[in-house]
């Protein structure tokens, strides 16, 4: 009974390798085994989902795990190669039945990749006829059920008006922080939110004594205006307002949507553009930011409407929530506005931090050349990326402008990739010039020390030299 498991395991995880590399790795090394070939009958040979990086990772799997379960080497190895020489055989007669690559064929698809090891396996064991039957029985229902979970679950749209492209690894990060939601599941699987937070942090401001004087200072928000000169921007949007409301939080501190209210009231745009994280925590419902947002969106009163991007607080299902309330979400994607017979473009990109979601080839794919660009991220960890397909401004928050500043040393944490001197205000790199939002909500801990929320218009103005970063 021990062998048998330990080769259940074993194989199993040589089955699920493949998949879960193209999770880790998403479309990078994914070149296909057969290199694009036709067979005679003029269809692929094997197909575009049976890649080199799968196999290879199916052999690491095998040598690894199969000594690890105290399995010689070279029979693991062996194990794992015909495994997948059987895998290939499989997709081989897929092809050939006109099954389109990807397909989930129950039998063909099982049986040839858990039976084929036992060329090795039996002689060595001396394993029987009936042993390999049902052991190919058991590992073919688990290998089903495994297929079935990613072909119609993480590769399969969860609603008709899904936003993203589909990806393995973006599909597990929306269950975890979207669809699970039943307690103790949602905060065993969002650790960091769950204990470190809102037990761990909390607890020591409570004991400290300046718990409740951080919730105080997160309800100071102020307005920051900034002005931006371009020489290049068309004369018809010289002055053109642009209200950027980025991690609202709302639902996450009580009177902060109304300190915003009271601000947004007072505002004159042209345009509002939210910067993305609505929700306060990063996991379980949405329904309470939903719900603020309700309260908020009707007192912004702009000319050209108002953009969004999605945060790594945010679930995709909020895109739909909010359309009927004059949100248009930007997910990798670009808008028009025109003026005077002039136009520019708000490039939205979807988020880069948590859910690894965004395009910026999609992103500005069909953008009129020479045309002047906003990129609004909900991050900054993609300025040097960024740079390469030219936006004239790159707005973005995600660094609640350190939340909890040390004097003399500045911020604890800014959850960011990017250099401390792009998390707060004002920067340029090369020649895009950036500006990152300090939010006008909280995260993690609703607190702030030595900082403040803001809400920000920034200000366009044509003339001026564009400032460069050695």
């Amino acid at each position: 009974m021990l062998l048998f498991l330990k080769l259940l395991i074993l194989l199993w995880l040589v089955n699920f390798a493949p998949p879960i590399s193209a999770l880790v790795f998403d479309s990078r090394y994914d070149r296909p085994v057969d290199r694009g070939l036709l067979w005679r009958d003029g269809r692929p040979l094997l197909g575009r989902n049976k890649t080199i990086r799968g196999v290879l990772a199916a052999m690491l799997i095998a040598g690894l795990i199969g000594s690890a379960l105290g399995f010689p080497f070279w029979l693991s190895m062996s194990a794992g190669i015909l495994s997948m020489l059987g895998d290939l055989f499989s997709s081989f007669l897929k092809r050939r039945f006109s099954f389109r690559s990807g397909d989930t064929v129950p039998g063909l698809d099982q049986i040839p990749e858990g039976l084929a090891p036992f060329c090795v396996l039996a002689p060595y064991y001396g394993l029987g006829f009936g042993y390999v039957c049902l052991f190919g029985l058991i590992f073919g229902t688990g290998a089903y059920m495994g297929s079935i979970f990613l072909y119609k679950v993480l590769l399969r749209k969860p609603f008709e008006s899904y936003p993203r492209k589909i990806r393995a690894a973006t599909r597990v990060r929306e269950l975890v922080s979207c669809r699970i939601t039943t307690k103790p599941f949602s905060h065993i699987l969002n650790f960091e939110d769950a204990v470190y937070y809102h037990v761990f942090m909390k607890s020591i401001f409570q004991a400290i004594g300046i718990y409740e004087r951080g919730k105080r200072n997160a309800l100071v928000v102020e307005k920051r205006e900034v002005c931006f000169h371009f020489p290049d921007l068309p004369a018809a949007f010289d002055g053109y307002r642009i209200l950027f409301l980025s991690d609202l939080h709302l639902d996450g501190l009580p009177g902060l949507t109304q300190r915003v209210i009271d601000i947004v009231r007072e505002t004159q745009a042209d345009i509002c553009i939210l910067g993305g994280d609505l929700r306060m925590e990063t996991y379980g419902p949405f329904a309470a930011a939903i719900e603020q947002m309700r309260v908020l969106l009707p007192e912004i009163r702009v000319e050209d409407g108002i953009l969004g991007v999605l945060g790594n607080h945010d679930c995709p299902e909020i895109v739909e929530s909010l359309k009927g309330l004059g949100v248009n979400f930007l997910v990798n994607g670009f808008c028009l506005l025109n003026r005077n017979g002039s136009s520019i473009s708000i490039v939205g990109a979807d988020d880069c931090h948590y859910f690894k979601a965004h395009d910026l080839k999609a992103a500005f794919t069909g953008l009129p050349p020479e045309t002047f660009s906003i990129l609004v991220s909900h991050s900054n960890e993609i300025y040097k990326e960024a740079l390469a397909y030219g936006p004239n401004l790159f707005l973005c928050g995600h660094t609640h402008g350190g939340q909890i500043l040390l004097p003399r040393i500045g911020p604890v944490f800014t959850h960011s990739k990017a250099p401390r001197a792009f998390c707060k205000g004002r920067w340029n790199y090369g020649a895009m010039a950036g500006y990152t939002s300090a939010g006008a909500g909280v995260s993690g801990v609703p607190v702030r020390f030595n900082s403040k929320g803001e809400v920000t218009v920034v200000v366009l103005r044509r003339g001026g030299a564009k400032v460069f970063n050695s």
